[in-house]
């Protein structure tokens, strides 16, 4: 009996000491499908995915420690990390994601960034991912299209995928990111209106869309996006005009509009609003005066109204402003005195240039 119960003991043993130094086989055999789908040959950091534990050093692997089962792949061409760091270059990796990567159902984090040369589609699969909290593919040359049904990934915080090639519409089902913080889709293919519900989107505070070929109007109710500070659909083609209530957010603090064909008049809200920081509006087809409705609270890192149809003269409220750091309004058909004292003394001819009749320093004199 004794001889038994030692033999089992060794059993048990053994078959724990292999359990502990192997990952799950299916998460095992997803990974050396992604390793096989891609290529990086300038830093090697693929040499170190080898073996059966993809849980024991595997760049860029991590493992829960209870279950063993790999819940981040985080993987960037251009960061901090030491192997990056002592090579002193960006690295390269080309190839596609695979599909199989789907298999990975335990993942929150899925990160292959700045890589430059990523190529082929965003596996459709991926929105069974019912954990995926980041998913950040930006700086490749990634095609196709955003899935359909990716707003079946409740979780997500942060989706990243600018700098890439991806083409299509926003997908309907992306209002349905409740939890969403963090939508960055700069510099793509994308067409298309801003899906209708977007402001059910509550928890957004950066939506980065510009560099797109997106059109139609801006929702009116996105003002009614309460944690909103940075709103970039600059260098797009989206049309109408600017909706009041974005002068009314609270933590708005950036707001670039800038290269569309946005007309009627600039909102007197969106001037006055205390909190805005960062303004761009140029290169649009905006008219009007410019309100008088600046105040000693205005504080404008950059205010850039160039390049549009505004007309009247420059107000004198300006002047109260407590800071303005960059002004542009060349380019317009503003006429009268240019405003003396603070900020106007320290501006550049550049900043009035190409106006109808405007005059005073630091343009001619009157």
């Amino acid at each position: 009996m004794r001889v038994v119960l030692i033999a089992v003991a060794l059993f048990c043993a053994i078959v724990s000491t292999t359990v502990v130094d192997s990952c799950l086989p299916t998460d095992l055999a997803a990974l050396k499908a992604v390793k096989a789908s891609l290529t990086e040959s300038k830093l090697g950091l693929f040499n170190t995915w080898s073996g059966t534990d993809c849980c024991l050093n595997w760049h860029g692997v991590s493992c829960d420690p209870s279950t063993r089962r790999v819940v981040d792949i985080n993987l960037r061409g251009e960061s901090e990390d030491p192997i990056l760091s002592k090579s002193g270059q960006s690295g390269f990796m080309s190839g596609s994601i695979a599909p199989e990567i789907c298999n990975l159902d335990s993942l929150t984090t899925l990160v292959l960034a700045d890589w430059k040369g990523i190529t082929g589609d965003i596996p459709q699969c991926l929105t069974f991912l019912s954990s995926l909290r980041v998913l950040d593919l930006i700086g490749n040359k990634i095609t196709g299209v955003i899935p359909a049904d990716i707003g079946k990934l409740k979780m997500l915080r942060v989706l990243n995928l600018a700098d890439n090639q991806i083409s299509g519409e926003i997908p309907a089902s992306m209002i349905n990111l409740a939890g969403l913080m963090h939508l960055d889709l700069r510099n793509n293919r994308l067409s298309g209106e801003i899906p209708a519900g977007f402001s059910k989107l509550q928890m957004l505070s950066r939506v980065l869309l510009s560099g797109n070929q997106l059109t139609g109007s801006i929702p009116e109710s996105i003002g009614n996006m309460p944690r909103l500070a940075d709103l970039d659909l600059s260098r797009n083609q989206i049309s109408g005009s600017i909706p009041d209530s974005l002068g009314k957010m609270r933590v708005l603090s950036t707001l670039n509009l800038d290269g569309n064909s946005i007309s009627g008049q600039l909102p007197s809200v969106l001037l006055s609003n205390h909190g805005l920081g960062i303004l761009n509006l140029s290169r649009n087809s905006i008219g009007g005066n410019i309100p008088d409705v600046f105040h000693g609270n205005s504080y404008f890192m950059a205010l850039d109204l160039s390049y549009n149809n505004l007309k009247g003269a420059i107000p004198g409220s300006l002047s109260s402003a407590k800071y303005i750091g960059h002004l542009d309004l060349s380019h317009n058909h503003l006429c009268g005195n240019i405003p003396v004292g603070d900020p106007f003394d320290h501006m550049e001819e550049s900043s009035f240039a190409n106006n109808d009749c405007l005059c005073g320093n630091p343009l001619k004199t009157c």
